[in-house]
């Protein structure tokens, strides 16, 4: 297996170690080194292939469906690790996210960017499914809720520099497009490479399940995931186009608008760790889908009312703090699941998140060019769907209580049944 000639230490060892050296801090690195790359994509992605590669809502639908693709085969992972460990896994898909973002600007087809953006979503896609494997594996479950709010903190840290650099200097220095996507993808890079030859070989005292399963008990995280998925996309796809087109927002004025939104998280993503740990998974969703809802409907009230400006930025940075509660829904499975279960329902989970991702940019970026109000109302729909399912979550989930229609006999059937 890739990965066995680095030192191999287990967790409960690794404790032992310098905290620069710990799991923990690995984890730290990775949710820093990933928006390095991932935000700069971002900010700059809908100028770009407007001013650029002159795309209208056709190709923006499409090129956002070609870049889930690769989540929807996440699935794979589950194959991969039974020949590279999930730490040299997550780190190599780093790697590619990096190298392929990298070199983006230089490719400003519509060919060029499908290609570069399948790469580059390879890497993405198959990253963040070791990383939440990774992450449930190696934080004890009285600790995830907080620790994974400190983990987002420190992704909207590298997102803020990252945005924060392009505001200070993309008018300034007259920066191109070539060089900021090269040296955002570099950065991910380094830091990858580094990871890899400083850290040692973590091992969880759970071997994970090298094949694909889905449970029946596992049900209601496999909705909550399909939905949150579908409704996600809407908001990645055209909540950003929107403000380029409909606005005439610049790169540097979009960036701001980004550095507005990890400010925030920074200090709101701590304190939804510690209301999770406080309040349970069930009443922080359900806080975050109503506020869904609302913000998607008062989204289509921009085309048919007519609002300004400064109504679309409010809600663009409500729509992300609202997103900053999503990270329920690991700690939620992280309850119900046993630990053998881990990293291959985190592959079939991003999985099916990604169903309907495959298809619904490039559908709805027709349906974009004939009524905007629609793609918006169909969100809160969608988030009004995952406001019923959250709402089916117990007050404390368990092993044979993942429903409010578990029962005391469903918890003593568990250990039978699988």
């Amino acid at each position: 297996m890739i990965g066995d000639s680095i030192r191999r230490v287990g967790l409960e060892e690794a404790r032992a170690l310098p905290f620069l050296k710990q799991p923990v801090f690995l984890l730290f690195l990775m949710a820093f080194a990933m928006p390095m790359t991932f935000a700069t994509w971002s900010a700059l992605l809908n100028n770009f292939v407007i001013e650029v590669a002159d795309f209208t809502g056709v190709e923006i639908g499409w090129l956002h469906t070609v870049r889930e693709i690769p989540g929807f085969l996440a699935v794979g992972v589950i194959f991969l690790i039974i020949y590279v460990r999930e730490q040299v896994l997550g780190l190599a898909s780093l790697v590619l996210l990096g190298a392929a973002s990298a070199v983006t600007a230089y490719f400003p087809s519509f060919g060029g960017l499908l290609l570069l953006t399948l790469l580059s979503s390879i890497g993405f896609h198959y990253y963040e499914t070791v990383n939440q494997s990774l992450q449930l594996q190696w934080i004890e479950k009285e600790r995830a809720p907080k620790v994974l709010g400190w983990l987002t903190a420190a992704g909207s840290l590298a997102s803020l520099l990252s945005y924060g650099a392009l505001v200070l200097t993309w008018k300034t220095f007259d920066l191109s497009y070539e060089f900021v996507y090269m040296a955002s993808g570099g950065i991910t890079v380094a830091i990858a490479v580094f990871a890899f030859f400083y850290f040692p070989q973590f091992e969880a005292p759970n071997p994970q399940v090298k094949k694909m399963i889905l449970r029946r008990r596992y049900w209601l995280y496999y909705a909550l995931q399909f939905v949150s998925g579908a409704r996600r996309q809407i908001f990645i796809v055209f909540a950003a186009f929107m403000m380029v087109e409909h606005f005439g927002f610049e790169v540097h004025e979009v960036t701001a608008l980004f550095l507005i939104n990890y400010v925030a998280n920074m200090i709101i993503a701590p304190l939804v760790g510690n209301a999770i740990h406080k309040y349970g998974e069930r009443n922080m969703l359900i806080v975050e889908y109503t506020g869904l809802s609302l913000v998607f409907l008062a989204y289509g009230g921009i085309y048919y009312f007519g609002w300004g400006l400064m109504v679309g930025a409010a809600l663009y940075v409500m729509n992300h703090l609202f997103f900053s509660m999503a990270f329920a829904i690991k700690t939620y499975f992280q309850k119900i699941a046993a630990p053998e279960d881990i990293a291959p329902t985190a592959a079939v989970a991003f999985t099916i998140n990604h169903i309907a991702a495959v298809f619904l940019p490039a559908g709805l970026g027709y349906l974009w060019v004939v009524s905007q109000v629609s793609v918006f109302v169909l969100a809160a729909g969608m988030a009004i769907t995952s406001l019923v399912l959250s709402a089916l979550i117990p007050r404390h989930p368990m092993p044979g209580h993942e429903t409010i229609f578990a029962s005391a006999r469903t918890r003593a059937q568990i250990g039978a049944a699988e």
